[in-house]
């Protein structure tokens, strides 16, 4: 059993367990998208405290951040309509360039924990809507943010709140808004979900914005978790909120996303934090400061336990290799490796873990690595291209490679390996056009690709 106040305890280096490149990656990892070597680099001279303090504050967007590329700036202009490719690389562009990366890890988190697909919904603006609603609270408030949900647009539609009146009580939203928003299974009753449900009939939207028709509103008496009253939907949100399962619920989420996936966090570690969590009136921002400051989010056992999403490896290679990858094509290669941004596959979201990875999955992920880093493949070119990269940095070809994407955390052999593969390449012939560095950089792409394939590359 971990002692759960070792646990929480803030991390402090020592002798035995330094702050050192391997947990500013590690860092950087869970906290947002990968590291570049300039980030790992500042994070080693600066220390871990002054490191945190920049990983959780984030840093300003500049005037023109939106401006910086297409997808971002055509946001105003995005009709209802725009494909979902679209939609997807508007987000990865804004991964890829925020000075913020943990509100977006975050956002990413409220996601897949409020899953709302467009395939559904069939509308680009209420899914941006819905987006700006998470990013906003992402590290705010979950109360600010379950009741808001309540009138999102998209997820009014997602889960049929606006084909719900006092006449006929839709149940979904009542449903999920108890079993995988707030509470979980066995924390309300079928009753529960019941009288709830007519709490929440009579909302539509108006103007593209959630509303209340109250003429379609029921506006009788609900008994929900014992309390009766003429409830309205915001009022049965704030209901289980007051729920002792809500905090619990959303600690061990969070404790699944940032620090292990391996097991389910047991309750001597999710108590204290839930506690704190319901006195803070569910200060996101100072739940996942807890977490990414701790003990635990060093300890051996949390190093390299998650396995990437396709959004973390297809960000971390870009990233990793300073690029500048187009976001649409990028977008496009991520569904075939079962992530689709604002479209995940039902109302629990993708399941994440080992489902992530498959044989098919695999290939898909070694191709886009090679796409990303030949400099052959058309629809990214050079832009991610490795031997810039180095040649940026001006180091040996595999201690780089291994640094940025892996801090050295490689076994020995694997490392061999690569050596050996580039001492097999020099006697290999290439094309009589080819110059010498033409020869130089197809050696480093190559190793790059077969870095970017090691399992433990898979792994975040």
């Amino acid at each position: 059993m971990t002692d759960p106040k070792w646990a929480w305890a803030p991390y402090e280096p020592s002798d035995a367990n330094p702050w050192d490149r391997r947990k500013v990656g590690h860092l950087y990892r869970r906290a947002g998208f990968g590291a570049t070597v300039a980030e790992l680099d500042a994070g080693v001279k600066d220390g871990h405290a002054k490191t945190l303090d920049r990983i959780l504050n984030g840093g300003p967007e500049s005037e023109d951040f939106t401006e910086t590329s297409a997808f971002m700036a055509s946001e105003r202009s995005m009709p209802s309509g725009a494909p979902q490719e679209r939609l997807s690389a508007w987000w990865l562009d804004r991964m890829l360039k925020s000075a913020h990366p943990l509100r977006e890890k975050l956002t990413l988190f409220w996601h897949n924990h409020f899953a709302t697909s467009n395939a559904k919904v069939k509308n680009a603006r209420f899914m941006l809507d819905q987006y700006h609603l998470m990013q906003k609270h992402a590290l705010g408030s979950f109360r600010e943010l379950l009741v808001s949900m309540g009138t999102d647009s998209a997820m009014l539609v997602w889960l049929d709140t606006t084909t719900s009146t006092k006449a006929a009580p839709n149940e979904n939203y009542a449903r999920e808004l108890m079993e995988l928003f707030s509470l979980g299974i066995g924390n309300y009753t079928e009753r529960d979900i019941r009288e709830a449900a007519k709490a929440f009939t009579g909302y539509g939207i108006s103007y593209g914005k959630g509303a209340l028709n109250y003429r379609q509103h029921d506006n009788s008496e609900k008994t929900v978790f014992g309390k009766s009253g003429k409830f309205k939907g915001d009022d049965i949100a704030k209901l289980c909120l007051e729920q002792e399962a809500c905090p619990r619920f959303i600690v061990r989420k969070l404790y699944r996303f940032l620090i292990s996936e391996a097991h389910d966090a047991p309750p001597d570690l999710v108590n204290p934090l839930a506690e704190e969590y319901r006195k803070s009136g569910f200060d996101t921002g100072k739940l996942v400061s807890v977490m990414l400051r701790s003990n635990l989010f060093f300890a051996k056992e949390t190093y390299r336990s998650k396995i990437k999403s396709p959004v973390e490896f297809a960000t971390g290679i870009v990233r990793g290799l300073e690029g500048t990858a187009g976001a649409l094509p990028l977008a496009e290669a991520l569904e075939g490796l079962g992530q689709v941004l604002f479209a995940p596959p039902s109302v629990k979201g993708w399941d994440g873990g080992q489902a992530w990875l498959n044989a098919q999955t695999l290939l898909g992920r070694n191709n886009l690595a090679l796409a990303l880093t030949s400099t052959e493949d058309t629809r990214f070119g050079s832009r991610c291209d490795p031997a810039v990269a180095l040649a940026k940095h001006n180091g040996e070809i595999v201690d780089f490679l291994l640094g940025v994407f892996l801090q050295g955390d490689v076994q020995p052999a694997a490392c061999d390996k690569l050596l050996d593969y580039l001492k097999a390449a020099k006697s290999v012939k290439y094309p009589a056009y080819w110059s010498v560095g033409d020869v130089s950089n197809h050696r480093v792409r190559a190793v790059a690709h077969l870095v970017l394939t090691l399992p433990e590359f898979q792994l975040n």
